[in-house]
């Protein structure tokens, strides 16, 4: 990917999440049973994934790449299923606003430990201080939208 379209691709995936969420929740609202309506949701996030990687069918791992993957590596999409069923279920509740604010201050906090402490192997970038008034108002700001 040209680097010059990672951060305008990642704030395009943001937005359509906040669209996911409340899609999510209508979807759930009609479906009644929130188990099936969070089945439909990943079959087609799967159909999605299945049909592009026989588009474009390679790079393919290695069996020393897959050797090397910590077990722990294939359960982000599980991670991944917590926050949708969050959101099919209890979008509704506290609205859009709030459920994404909720949803980016948890991430972005949890995000700064993870940096923080090179968890996951990610390269380390330690607290500072800015990063800490950062996360501050980022908490302050979900307080407001939560409240008004």
């Amino acid at each position: 990917m040209n680097a010059g379209w990672i951060i305008p691709f990642i704030i395009v995936g943001g937005a359509l999440q906040s669209c996911g969420a409340a899609m999510n929740g209508q979807l759930n609202k009609y479906v009644v049973n929130p188990w099936l309506a969070s089945a439909i949701s990943f079959a087609l996030i799967t159909f999605f994934f299945a049909g592009a990687s026989l588009i474009h069918p390679s790079p393919l791992p290695t069996q020393t790449e897959l050797a090397g993957m910590p077990w722990w590596a294939v359960v982000g999409g599980l991670v991944g299923a917590v926050q949708v069923y969050a959101g099919l279920t209890l979008v509704n509740n506290v609205g859009a606003g709030p459920f994404v604010g909720f949803t980016v201050t948890a991430a972005l906090m949890t995000s700064l430990l993870i940096d923080h402490f090179g968890w996951f192997r990610m390269q380390a970038h330690p607290l500072n201080a800015g990063r800490i008034i950062g996360g501050l108002l980022l908490i302050g700001g979900i307080t407001l939208i939560a409240r008004f």
